[in-house]
């Protein structure tokens, strides 16, 4: 794996001109058509089978013979976020920044391909998954992975393998766990209803707001009242919007928020929770309407998959790796993939931090060190070969 390594920082140079091509060029989700034609264009030119408009707008390239099959993934969709940076790879579209690395996940799988087909593994195929919408998801609530499983990108997959850069952890290191890994995610809307009265009499009507501020109370005591103290789980809520005028008793309030949980129980009981604080509306004189919509599951690393990709990056970083990463509240549409692969998959942080300038991902000065690019290629490539040799 250190020949590997060696391989994929001969490849530095131009994993950083396909990164950068990327920081200039990012599309939103299920926008991604030029970040596709791009990919086209270059997996073809490194002799793999390609297929477009997999997921709408995700490419598949893959390599090698077989019956067995094992994947990698990116993701490709940019943020809604205008640049900060002053560097000369700066996003070019306005409104637009890749400020969570995905024009980095990108340039380490198309590393990983540049490697894979000078050498292609003898035990099976490589399948590697360009994946659109990973932020976001469509008017039915579809994110990238799942329209992509949708259209057959997992087909016959036995084992699923991806990394997220972390501009928080320092280079040269990597963090995952086995089982649950990364956090379920449900987003609520909900409308609180009263009736509307002039302010300076709000006896004449039913406050929303003041039914709505007594809900959030409600809310923000599930994690702690409601829920077991060993069950981690989060009740956020992110905007609140009622009213036109300072003198005057809104008839409604909107409220949204996200629900967060690391089982299926805790999930269903923190969607009971959350209806039961809602309904307090109904107590104080008002009405209600609650939607909670069904997002990502937990991302959960299968075991025996978490060991192999840990044994190649140590082997890659040169290091030992920690066995038992914390879990993490944020979450990962990849969940979707590994419950799809016949065997499941591992899913990975590598390290990325520039040295002294830890960056905050989803921020509009977002940036990271390039060094981890040949590394995530090599690791890439490597749990790929090992997997199937």
């Amino acid at each position: 794996m250190n020949g590997l390594l060696q391989r994929a920082q001969v490849l530095e140079e131009q994993l950083r001109a396909w990164r950068r091509h990327f920081h200039q060029n990012p599309e939103l989700a299920f926008q991604e058509e030029g970040t596709a034609r791009y990919l086209v264009e270059t997996l073809s030119g490194l002799g793999l089978r390609v297929r477009d408009q997999v997921g709408r707008t995700g490419v598949v390239g893959e390599i090698g013979q077989g019956d067995r099959v094992v994947a990698l993934r990116a993701d490709m969709d940019a943020l809604p976020i205008q640049e900060e940076n002053e560097v000369l790879y700066a996003s070019r579209t306005r409104g637009a920044m890749h400020a969570c690395g995905h024009d980095a996940h990108m340039a380490m799988l198309l590393g990983a391909a540049a490697l894979l087909a000078e050498k292609p593994p003898a035990g099976g195929r490589v399948r590697f998954l360009f994946q659109p919408s990973e932020e976001a998801v469509d008017a039915e609530g579809m994110s990238g992975a799942r329209r992509m499983i949708e259209d057959g990108a997992m087909a016959g997959v036995e084992a699923v393998f991806g990394l997220h850069v972390d501009a928080r952890l320092p280079l040269g290191q990597m963090r995952t766990r086995p089982g649950p890994f990364m956090a379920a995610v449900d987003p609520f809307t909900a409308t609180v209803r009263g009736i509307s009265a002039h302010g300076a009499r709000p006896h004449e009507g039913v406050d929303p707001i003041a039914i709505a501020a007594q809900v959030l109370n409600a809310l923000y005591a599930i994690p702690s009242r409601r829920i077991s103290p060993l069950e981690p789980c989060i009740v956020s809520v992110g905007t609140i919007h009622g009213g036109t005028a300072d003198n005057i008793i809104p008839g409604e309030v909107e409220i949204r928020g996200t629900i967060r949980s690391f089982s299926q129980e805790v999930r269903m009981r923190l969607r009971e929770e959350v209806q039961r604080a809602f309904a307090l509306s109904e107590t104080l004189g008002g009405t209600f309407s609650l939607h909670i919509a069904a997002g990502y599951p937990v991302l959960e690393n299968d075991p025996a998959m978490v060991a192999l990709l840990r044994e190649v990056a140590g082997q890659v970083l040169g290091q030992g790796l920690p066995e038992h990463a914390e879990p993490d509240v944020v979450s990962e549409d990849f969940s979707f993939l590994i419950q799809a692969a016949g065997r499941g998959g591992a899913f990975a942080w590598l390290g990325a931090e520039i040295a002294g300038d830890r960056r905050a991902h989803h921020h509009p000065r977002f940036d990271l060190d390039e060094r981890c690019l040949p590394q995530g290629a090599a690791i890439l490539a490597g749990v790929a070969y090992r997997y199937l040799e």
